[in-house]
């Protein structure tokens, strides 16, 4: 099969980046995984070392480099997004309360999706909404599985403890009562991504008088079960 797009320069450097899909390589191992002449293997690897698509291991060999891991990561976001829609739909529609997807943005959150309750009294998050990562049940799930030293550094000034990031892991779930706003209580569960990793947090918020100051124990399985879909959906690869 021809898999030329008639675009020679894209084709060898598509080439170069196949070729370091299945380890390091050196010039030399460019040069025979490609078929490339060593001067445009070389060209090639060091422009794509310049865009961060190809970087150095420590004995310098050339390797698959960060921005692919971005890109791939701007891929899933999208696909979360897509299917975020009909699945906080859902959710708001089984609690009766308002329902919120969050990522974490460096020391913030922000809200991504929502689908905010019809009527009456609701906490309302408007997408692009940007909270704090110290209090909350979703800034607990994005916190709760860390590394140890950004959960320690989290963990400063925080309204939550280490102990009950601790029961969030062993739950599987957050609440939190009066914890970001006074009056509203949330409950949220963790997206994961095809490694494993939690990308995500969805919750479900409302006042405190309806979720009562037991949220957990009314909404914990609808917010996982949301949870579980939308990872069902990232795992998925088409």
């Amino acid at each position: 099969m021809d898999n030329s797009s008639g675009v020679g320069v894209l084709d060898k450097a598509a080439l170069v980046l196949s070729a370091l899909e299945s380890g390091p390589a050196t010039l030399a191992g460019l040069v025979a995984a490609t078929g490339l002449a060593r001067p445009t293997a070389h060209r090639l690897a060091v422009a794509l070392e310049h865009h961060r698509m190809v970087a150095r291991d420590m004995q310098g060999r050339f390797i698959l480099g960060p921005r692919l891991a971005e890109l791939s990561a701007a891929a899933g976001e999208d696909r979360l997004l897509a299917t975020a829609g009909p699945v906080l739909t859902h959710l708001r529609d089984v609690t009766g309360e308002s329902a919120q997807l969050y990522r974490r943005q460096g020391d913030m959150r922000i809200c991504v999706a929502a689908a905010e309750r019809l009527s009456g009294l609701r906490d309302t998050v408007p997408v692009g909404s940007t909270l704090t990562m110290k209090a909350g049940s979703s800034a607990q799930i994005l916190m709760a599985w860390e590394e140890p030293e950004r959960l320690h550094r989290g963990l400063q000034g925080a309204r939550f403890t280490a102990t009950a990031l601790s029961g969030v892991r062993r739950r599987g779930w957050a609440q939190s009562i009066g914890e970001r706003e006074p009056g509203v209580a949330s409950v949220s569960a963790p997206v994961r991504g095809p490694s494993n990793r939690v990308v995500a947090a969805v919750s479900v918020s409302g006042p405190i008088e309806r979720l009562t100051r037991h949220p957990g124990r009314m909404h914990a399985q609808a917010v996982i079960d949301a949870a579980g879909r939308l990872s069902e959906a990232l795992r998925r690869t088409n």
